[in-house]
């Protein structure tokens, strides 16, 4: 007998889930920041939920809001700005299967996608699994990047 996945879908951020957003941001990053010495203040928070909310979207799990991915695309890169999963569904892959939705297009578009990941955040497993590599990095955060695979019709050429 097989496990069925749950039904996974993104859908931009509505100012309604504000306050969804914001307690999943104080219960994800919360340790994170503190440990790399910045603030985590709710003026904080909610300022780092605020910005770019344009490119906010809310992962839902069965429709059930579970997570944020935040992620936009310039002319030369994809950048994930957030990606946070409700404690509740960590470890369940969600994180990966929203991150791929990114992935998949840059790959359509042959762009790079870039991230910062705050050191000491299990996340970065993530990033390194799915073929992000550390490109810079500065005293709190790696930056990381994922170049687009050749395509086999680039390959036979």
């Amino acid at each position: 007998m097989s496990v069925q996945e749950p039904d996974l879908t993104l859908r931009p951020a509505l100012e309604a889930d504000e306050r969804f957003l914001f307690q999943l941001r104080k219960a994800t990053m919360t340790e994170h920041l503190v440990r790399v010495d910045e603030p985590t203040d709710d003026a904080q928070h909610r300022a780092r939920l605020r910005y770019r909310y344009d490119a906010a979207r809310v992962i839902c799990i069965d429709g059930a809001p579970a997570g944020l991915l935040k992620a936009y695309r310039t002319e030369t890169e994809w950048f994930v700005m957030q990606l946070q999963i409700a404690q509740a569904h960590q470890g369940r892959g969600i994180g990966e299967r929203a991150l791929r939705t990114v992935l998949h297009a840059a790959q359509a578009d042959a762009l790079p996608v870039t991230l910062k990941v705050l050191k000491g955040n299990p996340a970065k497993r993530l990033y390194d699994r799915l073929g992000f590599e550390i490109v810079g990095e500065d005293e709190k955060e790696f930056h990381m990047r994922r170049t687009p695979h050749a395509s086999a019709e680039t390959q036979a050429k």
